[in-house]
């Protein structure tokens, strides 16, 4: 792991993150947030880098008592022609924001999500690299303080055993790392890397949420 992990994740929870917001991006965060409330507010899931949202429709289909939302910055992913079904859930939206100012946005109107996933982010594997890897970034706090069950897959180990550390630095959880062998693959990327026998890996966490943190 970088050796400067463990300070990158002090500093930046001993500071205030103040890039602004972008109007965008509070714009597609409204828009999503008016489409949950009209869903019934059920229990949030945020599909955080969702692609072309494949992994957002798997999830909506997995927890379909839960109101599943994958944020995406690229347009280009978000309109790829991939094969959907007939029937989309009903739980299930795509919106396209920058994940930085999402998660900021969602933190400040004080939504905790039920579940948090993060698959298969850009490792940023070149050591100059560690702050653009999500747990070197300093919106990492924020996301820990969105609570609920999170989840972080990579078929780079060390991104998860980095991964893990910060989490475990910041809500004092021991967080273990584990292999994802009997998994179904959910996303494109997931399956392309076991299709080419990559070893995947994964870290999760019950982090708790504002109000029991509190």
């Amino acid at each position: 792991m970088h050796e400067h992990l463990a300070h990158q994740v002090s500093r930046h929870a001993a500071s205030v993150f103040r890039k602004p917001v972008t109007d965008y991006n509070r714009d597609a965060f409204d828009a999503s947030m008016a489409v949950w409330d009209a869903a019934g507010c059920k229990p949030l899931v945020l599909d955080a880098g969702c692609g072309v949202g494949l992994s957002t429709l798997h999830l909506a289909q997995q927890f379909p008592d839960h109101f599943v939302i994958g944020v995406d910055q690229s347009a280009d992913r978000l309109a790829r022609n991939v094969q959907w079904p007939d029937a989309i859930p009903a739980n299930f939206l795509r919106i396209r924001a920058d994940l930085v100012d999402y998660w900021r946005l969602l933190l400040q109107a004080r939504i905790s999500l039920a579940r948090h996933y993060v698959l298969y982010p850009n490792p940023w594997p070149k050591k100059q690299h560690l702050g653009r890897r999500w747990h070197g970034h300093p919106v990492f706090p924020t996301i820990v303080a969105l609570g609920g069950a999170f989840e972080c897959r990579s078929n780079w180990r060390i991104y998860i055993d980095e991964c893990a550390a910060a989490l475990t630095q910041l809500s004092g959880i021991a967080v273990p790392v584990e292999s994802l062998d009997t998994q179904p693959s959910i996303t494109p990327f997931e399956e392309k890397y076991r299709a080419s026998s990559h070893t995947l890996w994964r870290c999760r966490a019950a982090l708790p949420t504002q109000d029991q943190q509190q």
